[in-house]
């Protein structure tokens, strides 16, 4: 498979956005726009963008979808339960945290379900509803590789303190969807560096007294 996967690391809260490039087809996906996304659409310049996915719509993984958007006339995917933040800063976070210009986005085109397979770009993504950092979280799975947004961190788990999170239900996501995944599966996380699955079962402090 031809598939090379960019990090872009940007704005206030440090987030990763994800450029995912087919290089058989030439074709583009972009993943979590973040604030301030400025070389992620100097990469994106003149590349056939042919989806933008979304695991969350907390205001820094949606920072920059305005404007990704505007430029790649690309449709949004998000699960349907956050639908409704693209349009409300009270929702997404940014009308809480002081924004000067709160985020308001238009709705997705389409919607993500728990277990679909996507087939964009000349790849096959698998689609995991992972909640608990917020209600509608997905992970997006390529082969051995996995987009997952706030779930899952390097030595680390997504906060659940924010309106809409659970303790219990991110615990749940992780062991039942995530843990489920190959132990060489690549975790990409909305924050901080790449890990893999097995390197969480093993080194994560905050899951590895819950294997079954």
């Amino acid at each position: 498979m031809s598939l090379t996967i960019k990090s872009f690391t940007s704005g206030p809260f440090e987030t990763n956005s994800y450029l995912l490039t087919n290089e058989a087809t030439n074709e583009h996906i972009v993943v979590d726009p973040t604030f301030e996304p400025q070389k992620l659409l100097a990469a994106l310049e003149g590349k056939n963008v042919v989806a933008i996915l979304l695991t969350h719509a907390h205001l820094d993984h949606i920072g920059g979808l305005n404007a990704v958007r505007k430029l790649t006339n690309a449709p949004v995917y998000i699960h349907p339960l956050e639908q409704s933040w693209l349009s409300d800063p009270q929702l997404n976070g940014s009308a809480r945290f002081g924004m000067t210009a709160p985020i308001i986005c238009e709705p997705a085109e389409h919607e993500l379900h728990d277990e679909q397979t996507l087939s964009l770009a000349g790849l096959d993504i698998r689609v995991l509803h992972t909640p608990g950092h917020s209600p509608g979280s997905c992970s997006f799975v390529i082969d051995k590789h996995c987009i997952g947004g706030d779930a899952l961190f390097a030595r680390s788990i997504g906060r659940t303190d924010l309106p809409g999170g659970d303790y219990e239900t991110l615990m749940i996501s992780i062991q039942d969807k995530l843990f489920e995944l190959d132990d060489d599966t690549i975790v990409y996380p909305g924050h901080g560096p790449a890990t893999t699955i097995d390197m969480e079962k093993t080194y994560n402090p905050y899951v590895t007294g819950m294997l079954r």
